[in-house]
Formats: C-alpha cells, structure tokens, sequence
C-alpha cells in the first residue's frame, strides 16, 4: 500500500527505482515541539523541547556499489543522486541537510558504501517543528545502522548540526538535533545547552491538549534573520567579555550585569541580550511548574515568552501575534507562543480538551477573515525520539 501510494503520485522516470527498491532498514524520525526556549540554545541556554508524533519515514537499502547513492524524496518528487568520493553542496536546500550529513560522516569513518533511501515526510516545511533536524537525524541514525558506523546518539547529534551549520548555512544550536534524537515517549527535555545535561520531566498536561495552529506562511526574512540575531547576540558577549574574561556567551551574563553595559550597546543588542537572559529564567521556572503540575504558572511563561520574542528578540510577524493575542482572554487556553525560529511556522497551545473543537471554528474562521489564509492545526504529544522499526 506504501509503495502504491507514492508510485500514484511521482514522476514516471522514478518508477524503477520504487518499484525494485527492497527495505533492509526503516527509521522513523521525528519532529519537534519547543515548550519554551527559543533563540536560547545558541546562547549556551536552557531549552524545553520533545520530540513529536508526526516524523519523516527513511527506507534504506545497500545497494552493492562503492560509491554510488541515490536518494529519493516524495515530498519534493526528486531523485538526488552521490557519488561518495565527491560530496559538493547543491543549490537545492533539501539536497544539502543530505549532502551535509554524508560530507559529516566521512570525516568520522569511510565505512559507508553505497546505499539508496526513500525519504517520506509527514511535517509539513516551514512550521517550525524543525523537519530539517528530522531529516539529518534520521539519515544519519539509518546510516549508522545499516552500516555499524558505531556513533553514539551524541555524535548523531552533533554531526547532525554540524552538517546544518557547514552546508546548509544555518548556525544553529543543538536542541532540535538534540530533541528529534533524545526524547522519549510521554517526556520533555529540561535541556542546558552549554554541558548537554538534560533531564526529562514527565509531560502531565491533562486536561490540556498541546495543539499547533500552523499559520501557513514563511517570511522570507527567517533564515538570514536567524544568523543575524546570533551576531547581535556575540556583539554583546564581546563587548562584555572584554572587561569579563570568564563570559564566554550570554548564559554567562546577568541582567545586572548587562545593565551595567547598557550605555555601551545600542537599544538593539541590548533588547537581543535581555530577551535571551529573561527567557533562561522562564525555562527554569517552567520546568519547576511542570514538575509541581502548577500548569496555569507554565501558560502564563509561555505567554511572556512571546511577549519577549515579539518585542525584544523581534522575531514574530502579524499573523502569530494575532493568533497569540486572539488565546489570550480564552480561559480554556493557558499559555500560547510562537515557535521555531520566527517570521512564519506555529504557534504552539495548550488548550481544554473540551474546548479544542469549538475554538478552532472560531480562531479559524477569524484568521481567514484577518489574512484571508487558511489556518491549518494538528493535535500532537511528546513521542519517541528517531528510532528503528520493526
């Protein structure tokens, strides 16, 4: 049935390669929700993710050559075609979390031969639920596997956001990497950023249901907005640090700290820099809440959280400030923020599980009124992060 689905869907010259493709190994990985957090984990912070119910499926097979792969997307109905003695980033995006991921690896071991993959993503692009961890995840824990490479989950991780940082251009922290391979069933991560401890906190919302309203739009501001904020963000820590050898990153500066070098940082760097010390704050305060089941206290730092990112870190847009200021006076929903890195994607809601139904009518409906885009939405729970299937 699987394979009849795509074979109904893709191009014609494609239908071999499905059609003789044998599945030695299945993985699925996942996406991934952030609690709250956001923009920290570059900063050496706190962060408060959990891998996702909806994942990308990775089939693999060796296919008895040296060096040749091909790897096949449904999503985008393309055949990406390696030649492992010649790994080059491509001008295609998705082709470079590919490419990266291989181009990782062969610095670590040359045990990988020739293989090919089929790729089918259920997350949809653009949400923020970080497919693109998901894809690099995934295709390095099937290769891992297939070819008993011997990597740790912890060097998935890292060659993951490795080859996101070196081929695809995005310099990104480790949390969605980090999420999509460490989670488990029914747990967020209490994740520090700066030593990769973690603890996991069991993910008790009752009677409260995480849903994502998915505004459907992607600014093209996002990706190079990402890397500038990191920037405004290292400006402030050496402007600091000259005067503090012992600050390294912003996890090391208190608001007193920078208030002391508020006359030396223009109103920007200095809202950047608040921002990501007031929402280290939140995170830890956050995880407290979840651990007494004070959920109402867990909500309302959701909600400053994107009052922060509004404001502060200046990363939404109109239609998730809409979306947020139109939960706010709901009182079956307790917390609401954007999610992901900005400008575009979701926001993430914890609402009554009684009054999903009827709110989505509504908030739906008033969106379409308001953008005349169609809001789409989907009901998650924290999941297993990327693992092999039977």
């Amino acid at each position: 049935m699987y394979k009849d689905q795509i074979l109904k869907r893709m191009n014609e010259r494609h239908k071999d390669f499905i059609n003789s493709f044998t599945k030695e190994l299945v993985v699925h990985s996942p996406g991934r929700i952030n609690f709250i957090g956001e923009h920290t984990d570059y900063n050496n912070g706190f962060v408060m993710p959990t891998a996702i119910d909806k994942k990308i499926v990775f089939s693999f097979q060796k296919n008895n050559s040296e060096h040749q792969c091909k790897v096949y997307s449904t999503t985008y109905d393309k055949m990406l075609d390696i030649d492992l003695t010649n790994v080059q980033p491509s001008e295609e995006e998705w082709e470079n979390y590919i490419l990266g991921v291989i181009y990782e690896i062969s610095k670590i071991t040359n045990k990988v031969k020739g293989f090919d993959c089929l790729i089918e993503s259920q997350l949809p692009i653009g949400a923020g639920i970080s497919s693109s961890a998901a894809l690099e995840c995934g295709l390095a824990y099937g290769l891992n596997t297939i070819f008993d490479l011997g990597l740790s989950n912890i060097d998935i991780v890292e060659l993951s956001q490795r080859a996101e940082h070196n081929y695809v251009g995005t310099k990104c922290g480790i949390m969605d990497q980090f999420a999509s391979v460490m989670s488990l069933d029914k747990k967020v991560i209490l994740l520090d950023c700066k030593t990769q401890e973690h603890r996991l906190i069991e993910a008790n919302f009752d009677p409260y249901k995480i849903v994502l309203l998915n505004t459907n739009i992607s600014h093209s501001l996002a990706s190079s907005e990402y890397n500038t904020r990191r920037e405004e963000c290292e400006k402030v820590v050496q402007i600091i640090s000259k005067e503090n050898k012992n600050i390294t990153s912003l996890r090391d500066i208190s608001i007193n700290v920078l208030d002391n070098y508020k006359d030396q940082l223009t109103a920007t760097h200095y809202n950047r820099a608040s921002y990501v010390i007031e929402e280290n704050a939140r995170v830890l305060q956050a995880s407290e809440s979840l651990e007494n089941g004070d959920l109402n206290r867990f909500g309302q730092l959701m909600y400053q959280s994107h009052r922060g990112l509004q404001h502060l870190y200046a990363v939404s847009c109109p239609e998730l400030d809409f979306l947020v200021d139109f939960s706010e006076d709901n009182a079956q929903i307790i917390g609401s923020r954007m999610m992901g890195g900005g400008f575009g994607g979701c926001t993430i809601n914890l609402i009554h599980q009684d009054a999903i139904e009827d709110y989505l009518v509504k908030v739906k409906a008033a969106y379409k009124k308001q953008f005349n885009i169609e809001l789409t939405s989907f009901i998650t729970v924290p999941s297993q992060g990327t693992s092999i299937q039977a």
